[in-house]
């Protein structure tokens, strides 16, 4: 039984049938392919376009998608084992994802970082706890990657370049501050996925701080060496922007202060000009720029840029609905 945990877990070929199923559903919005089957959507943390794209997406083919949240609508659940649950949990996750699978024929899973030990936080153990005990497949709606956030980008991407072979374009992922520190798991997931691609990919930070995970990069350069392209580092705005194919816009947490965010933001407000403008996308190669959503926007990018003929942000939200269907469809028929 295969789960759709990250990208990095499936071949390139198979992210590709992905991609040409999710084409295909973006042509014919109806389906049959879930008919008679169902999916727990698990939301440990608030959503507008996932769970609106995952309930529209099981519907749309047949399906039925139920809306749980935990603490909320549902128990609170545990997930460390040997701990004696006097607590606030009610149930085990060794319980919940058991009898889930016996009712559905997926599930799906959000569940940010609790943002107080980064080396707890990258086990991913929400996510890592429903793929153990469930014996149907688990889908991952955004934890500490956001792998269906990636395929989108990447349909859209193809869609503006009018081709499915990204190879040779120069991409600059690029953080921009924000007043809070964020989740890295959209960094972690486009920097993962534009390598995957084989494009040239600049990782665009204020300050070595700023670098993502090991493993993430890790990843990526994995990646290169399979795919082609490159990978580099620069904390240079104008020659990272220099010649860009796709700016790519998201902010997130230095790690070194994960937990402990008092002392970055000194740090962070120094780097407001990171905002994408106008002036930064001119020195590209008529650039396009997109980001996961939301948006601040004059705080992360501008006006101009959200509302350019070259942003495609709205296409890859778009495109939420599509990737999931074909990702949904194929989980449920292996």
């Amino acid at each position: 039984m295969k789960h759709f945990l990250n990208t990095q877990d499936w071949s390139r070929p198979d992210l590709d049938a992905l991609l040409r199923q999710a084409t295909a559903y973006k042509h014919e919005k109806l389906g049959i392919s879930l008919k008679g089957k169902s999916i727990a959507l698990v939301f440990f943390n608030p959503s507008m376009r996932t769970r609106t794209s995952f309930e529209l997406g099981a519907f749309q083919l047949g399906g039925h998608a139920i809306v749980l949240q935990p603490g909320k609508d549902a128990w609170p659940i545990e997930f460390n084992l040997g701990t004696v649950m006097d607590g606030d949990t009610e149930e085990h996750i060794a319980e919940v994802a058991r009898v889930l699978a016996r009712y559905v024929d997926l599930i799906g899973v959000r569940a940010f970082p609790k943002f107080i030990d980064w080396q707890y936080d990258r086990q991913d153990v929400v996510l890592k706890a429903f793929a153990k005990y469930s014996t149907v497949p688990v889908i991952n709606m955004e934890t500490i990657t956001h792998p269906c956030q990636e395929l989108a980008h990447a349909l859209a991407l193809q869609e503006h370049f009018g081709t499915t072979d990204l190879r040779g374009k120069k991409y600059v992922l690029t953080w921009t501050y924000h007043p809070k520190p964020l989740n890295t798991a959209v960094a972690n997931s486009a920097l993962t996925i534009a390598t995957r691609m084989g494009m040239d990919v600049t990782l665009l930070c204020p300050t070595e701080q700023y670098i993502l995970d090991e493993r993430y990069m890790g990843w990526a350069r994995d990646n290169v060496a399979e795919s082609g392209g490159s990978l580099t580092v620069s904390h240079d705005i104008e020659s990272a922007y220099a010649g860009a194919d796709v700016v790519y816009a998201k902010s997130w947490g230095a790690l070194p202060f994960f937990g402990n965010w008092g002392p970055e933001q000194p740090i962070r407000e120094q780097f407001k000009h990171f905002i994408v403008d106008e002036a930064k996308m001119a020195l590209t190669n008529n650039g396009v720029f997109s980001h996961c959503l939301p948006l601040r926007r004059n705080v992360k990018a501008t006006d101009a840029v959200m509302d350019s003929p070259n942003c495609i942000a709205i296409n890859e939200a778009e495109n939420r609905l599509h990737v999931q269907k074909a990702i949904m469809s194929a989980l449920a028929h292996q």
